[in-house]
């Protein structure tokens, strides 16, 4: 089989998986009814949880392979369920039979699936989706000012929303700590790669971070010396691939979103000190957003 079968293969099984584990999420009292048992929802449910994980795995983790073996020991499961419904009372030993015999042909699938994975090197090899994008904006400030305040790094959570602490640990490596839509957060490493003063920053992540990133800002005076043109070239590796680029464009979450987002903040930040907010202010009155900045700007001014 040509690798672009067993691709196929295995994006065609982790679908599946996803589709039926909704399907038994949602509405475990139907499928119940449909394969012929009864009174076992919350076990559908956790069936259908574990369907919805291990398709997310193989469409979009680093190791597919490991899924698809998640795939077959949850088969064998189900086997052994299907089996002991068999031969008790009260369910529908007919459905129960038909439903078995489909199971014993996706564990024939899956089980060739994860051979097929598992001979691949480093347990499967795909096309990574990567993101690449560059956003701009102008900011009525000079390439100077700029420069110095996102050479700081750890000035950047006072702008970037998603971002909780930026570490310096030396001159050019660093260590971040990031929101994730989930409700957690993500930390990676990352260096800087390129430092040309008052003109660009460029960096990436290093080789073991979880979150692959690397970018450069740079900035450009504007026509007619108003300001400064901050231009941010980002390349980015989704999590779980283009599945978790879809799903952060759903909820919000996209890095071209809170990049655009982010430098607005900038641009609020660095003009006037301080970013518009109505969180918990009705009134819609602005704050301060950090003690930091506000002695940041004041010296500035003073220049």
């Amino acid at each position: 089989m040509t690798a672009l079968k067993e691709d196929r293969l295995a994006r065609g099984l982790g679908w599946f998986g996803i589709g039926l584990g909704v399907v038994a999420f949602v509405a475990p009292r139907g499928v119940a009814r449909l394969i012929g048992v009864g009174g076992h929802s919350g076990l559908i449910r956790l069936i259908g949880l574990r369907e919805i994980a291990s398709g997310f795995g193989i469409l979009g983790l680093p190791k597919p392979s490991r899924w698809a073996k998640s795939r077959v020991g949850g088969d064998a499961m189900d086997l052994a369920l299907l089996g002991t419904a068999l031969i008790s009372n009260g369910n529908s030993k007919s459905k129960v039979a038909v439903t078995t015999a489909a199971v014993a042909g996706i564990t024939a699938l899956d089980v060739m699936c994860s051979r097929q994975l598992s001979e691949k090197p480093f347990g499967g090899t795909r096309t990574v989706q990567r993101t690449h994008f560059i956003k701009s904006l102008a900011i009525n400030r000079s390439p100077e000012d700029l420069y110095e305040f996102w050479r700081k790094l750890e000035n950047l959570p006072l702008f970037m929303r998603h971002l909780k602490s930026v570490t310096a640990m030396s001159a050019t490596q660093s260590h971040w700590v990031a929101a994730s839509p989930t409700g957690g957060t993500v930390e990676w490493d990352a260096e800087i790669v390129e430092d040309i003063p008052n003109q660009a920053i460029s960096w990436r992540s290093t080789p073991q971070a979880d979150v692959k990133n690397s970018g450069t800002v740079r900035f450009q005076p504007s026509p007619g010396g108003r300001g400064t043109i901050v231009k941010v070239e980002l390349k980015y590796q989704p999590p779980m691939g283009v599945l978790g680029s879809t799903f952060a464009k759903i909820l919000g979450e996209a890095p071209e979103q809170m990049v655009m987002s982010d430098l607005r903040r900038l641009k609020q930040l660095v003009e006037t000190g301080e970013i518009p907010t109505t969180e918990g202010q009705p009134a819609g009155r602005k704050t301060s957003t950090s003690r930091r900045f506000d002695k940041w700007a004041r010296s500035m001014a003073e220049v």
